[in-house]
């Protein structure tokens, strides 16, 4: 069998996604994709602007793998090529191309936080810092939310700054559809 390049999925160390694709690609000279998203996120000092793997403890490596094999799995931060039983499976060059295709740069892909009705959120500033609260009403002209707080063991309707919450379901489902969809490409998916 040909020696080629191929992409192959890597698992890395938790949180050291960045230093794995630093080592492979200067240490090693090869080709890293490990897709991004900004997003914002409420802590007790307030909401913070957080840059987080789109796919946390993965990322993609470009590289012909008997060559390459045993030093991926030693860069630091690196845990190991995804592999099933005594396999490695390469990733489509197509499936890389698509994803690609979503992330334009190095530079991480903005999630912004879309604000309707019914969605569960968490007052990050003020003085029901910490509260969890159900978006009742958006105001776009004021710049202000109108939430349902649980506040003192009752149901409290209170219009807060839109800079001050923060979305609670960051699920990898809920935030795919706004990253995959451009605007040319979103005709093109069902609805169902």
């Amino acid at each position: 069998m040909k020696n080629t390049l191929a992409w192959y999925c890597a698992r890395t160390q938790p949180k050291h996604e960045h230093i794995a694709a630093a080592g492979l690609s200067k240490r090693l000279g090869l080709e890293v994709f490990h897709p991004r998203i900004r997003l914002e996120r409420a802590t007790r000092r307030g909401v913070v602007r957080v840059v987080e793997p789109l796919f946390p403890c993965y990322l993609f490596v470009r590289c012909q793998l008997e060559e390459h094999a045993d030093a991926v799995r030693y860069v630091t931060g690196m845990s190991s090529l995804v592999r099933f039983g005594d396999r490695v499976p390469p990733v489509a060059d197509d499936v890389v191309e698509e994803l690609r295709q979503c992330f334009d740069s190095e530079e991480p892909l903005a999630v912004e936080d879309r604000l309707c009705p019914g969605l569960e959120v968490t007052v990050a500033r003020g003085a029901f810092l910490g509260s969890r609260g159900v978006v009742v009403r958006v105001l776009p002209a004021k710049e202000r939310v109108q939430i349902l707080l649980d506040f003192l063991g009752r149901t409290t309707l209170v219009e807060v700054n839109r800079g001050w919450l923060s979305v609670e379901d960051r699920t990898m489902a809920s935030l795919m559809p706004a990253l995959a969809a451009e605007p040319s490409r979103r005709e093109a998916i069902p609805q169902f």
